[in-house]
């Protein structure tokens, strides 16, 4: 008897147990199709990540052609961006295509071919530019002709068009591949589904059960995930909306101040011109506090100019090796004067101070700048301390703060014992135009220069300040590893002495340059002057009696530069004052004069003009 019970019980556990066992083959047979469709996912992706490199790669080489077309065609070196771009960029991408085809011997091959072919393509646009840049256009043109670069770009389409082939048919394969799976697994799903049948209606109504339970659960995943990329991309157009009402933010209250304070100055200069024409016109030459007047705003409008520049970080910097103690020592009665008898000034000078590399007019302008702010923020007196020491970020605090490059920095610290800020004024305080001074007392550019021409020296800027316990502004400029260079000897003009030499100017607006003209003769140069490079050149060779070549930077068809490149291949003796309202890459790189170049800046006045000349002139 208990042997029978024992084997019913047994016999009805049988299909429970087989059930059990298909349930097992079904689940695995899943798992298997996942994962098969992971790699084979994994593989599509491969297929068309390395597609889009090619095509990449592609355009980067159809772009550097572009450059050298464009550039051959002006002469402009602004048409030679795509190239500089592709020649940048491409290294980057043929690796890693080759990265994507290191398994595949053959396509390893074909990869170096395309190397090979892009490289003898640069080559080719390197030579044309080369030999253009030298002056032999016809040379260059002649190099093009030779379809030497065609052939080469011919061979990179040909590659890239048979690589993408091959990829597309490796695509297909595993396409087919996946739908065979698919087939299979279709197909055992059905033999499967008969299996569960024949175990009776308990084993498939278990079986039904848990794969509805398993496909409410994918489900249910799938819509959480769907959920949760829906809020992903919700939050992430929110944070781009709010980063570009900020900018909106920053450039309409850039735009505003620029536009309140050269407003003020113009209505200044427009109405003392005004004012000056009416009284000459009636006869009345009293009009010496006018010009005066028009004179002061546009002196402020020039600085305003510098300011902005300054925060750009496109002032042009002439850097020198230098002793920070030696430049703060040298501010010590400026300083006293400048700050009054309310606020006491003290210098804390470290011993063995590093050298710095930096515009020392800069420092000495910046270092000004804070204590001018340190004094406001002291209304009743206080106390100033500026000071200097060694200094070390490390690669903790650069990962904390943007821009920073850990090393070894020379520090000058501006501390005021006065309001203090708090942390909202403090993340605002480097913004331009952004002041906390009343009306008329502060233009608001005074730090975002500072922090601009730090930014450009490669520096770092830090303030730290609580209310009611003062301010302290840390300037961090990079440490020289050198000597100390020894600064020019100036030499001081004689203002009794008559010029003699003879001066031409080159200058493409005809105001500006009759304005220039007339200053010179005032200051009693000889002057002959042109308006464009080829006028100048005609000049210069019928003149032998010119001394220096006063002329501007841009210039339609031939640049400043290259005038003066020209000149002096002519003329080696001459010297040459580059002058210019705004210039990028002519002589000024990476915000630095280039070495032996002379510049004055515009707009400048006589006294700047004669002081400029003769240090030029005399040196």
């Amino acid at each position: 008897m208990i042997t029978r019970l024992r084997r019913a019980v047994h016999l009805q556990l049988l299909p429970l147990a087989l059930g059990f066992l298909l349930l097992g083959a079904i689940v695995g047979a899943r798992s298997w199709l996942i994962e098969s469709q992971r790699d084979g996912n994994d593989s599509v992706r491969a297929v068309f990540a390395l597609d889009n490199r090619l095509v990449t790669a592609l355009s980067l080489a159809q772009d550097a052609e572009t450059g050298q077309r464009g550039f051959l065609l002006t002469g402009e070196d602004a048409y030679l961006a795509p190239y500089r771009s592709a020649v940048s960029a491409l290294p980057a991408e043929l690796d890693a295509i080759a990265a994507a085809t290191a398994s595949n011997a053959t396509r390893q091959a074909i990869v170096a071919s395309l190397k090979s072919s892009i490289a003898e393509k640069l080559a080719e646009v390197d030579e044309t530019i080369a030999l253009y840049r030298t002056g032999n256009v016809a040379g260059a043109m002649a190099l093009v002709r030779t379809d030497r670069g065609k052939l080469a770009m011919d061979r990179v389409r040909s590659i890239v068009a048979e690589m993408r082939r091959e990829e597309t048919s490796d695509l297909q394969q595993k396409l087919l591949s996946a739908e065979h799976i698919d087939d299979i697994l279709r197909w055992a799903s059905f033999v499967t589904l008969f299996a569960v049948v024949l175990v009776g209606a308990y084993g498939l109504v278990f079986t039904r059960r848990r794969v509805r339970e398993v496909e409410a659960a994918h489900e249910n995943l799938t819509a959480t995930n769907h959920a949760l990329r829906n809020e992903i991309a919700t939050r992430q157009a929110a944070e781009q909306q709010v980063r570009q009402m900020q900018k909106m933010e920053a450039v309409g209250q850039l735009t505003g101040g620029i536009a309140h304070d050269f407003n003020n100055m113009l209505a200044i200069i427009i109405s003392a011109m005004n004012l000056a024409q009416r009284k000459l016109g009636r006869g009345d030459t009293d009009i010496g506090k006018f010009i005066d007047a028009a004179s002061d705003a546009a002196g402020r409008a020039a600085n305003l100019t510098a300011r902005l520049l300054a925060f750009a970080r496109q002032q042009p910097l002439a850097p020198q090796v230098l002793d920070a103690n030696r430049v703060v020592t040298g501010m010590s009665d400026l300083l006293r004067r400048t700050l009054g008898e309310t606020v006491s000034v003290e210098t804390v000078l470290a011993g063995g101070l590093w050298r710095a590399f930096a515009d020392p007019s800069q420092i000495e302008n910046a270092v000004l700048n804070l204590a001018v702010n340190g004094r406001d923020a002291m209304p009743d007196g206080g106390k100033l301390t500026i000071e200097t020491a060694n200094a070390a970020l490390d690669e903790q605090y650069a990962s904390a703060h943007a821009e920073v490059t850990a090393g070894q920095y020379v520090m000058i610290a501006v501390t005021d014992t006065g309001s203090g800020m708090s942390q909202e004024v403090i993340a605002k305080a480097l913004e331009p135009f952004f002041t906390t001074k009343p009306t008329g007392k502060g233009t608001g550019l005074g730090l975002s220069q500072v922090f601009g021409f730090v930014k450009q020296s490669g520096g770092h800027l830090k303030i730290y300040s609580e209310p009611g316990e003062g301010t302290t502004v840390k300037i961090y400029l990079k440490r020289h590893f050198g000597e100390e260079e020894q600064p020019a000897v100036t030499v001081v003009p004689d203002p009794d002495k008559r010029p003699t030499e003879t001066v031409l100017v080159v200058e493409d607006d005809p105001r500006v340059r009759a304005g220039t003209v007339d200053a010179l003769r005032e200051l009693g140069y000889m002057v002959i002057h042109a308006g464009d490079g080829a006028e100048a050149l005609r000049r210069l060779d019928g003149h032998p009696e010119v001394t220096l070549l006063f002329t501007d930077i841009v210039m339609p068809v031939m640049n400043g530069r290259k005038l003066a490149e020209e000149a002096r291949s002519r003329r080696p003796d001459i010297k040459v004052l580059f002058t210019t309202g705004f210039t990028r890459n002519a002589v000024v790189h990476n915000g630095v004069l280039d070495p032996g170049v002379q510049l004055l800046s515009k707009p400048f006045t006589i006294d700047q003009l004669a002081a400029k000349l003769r240090e030029v002139l005399d040196t």
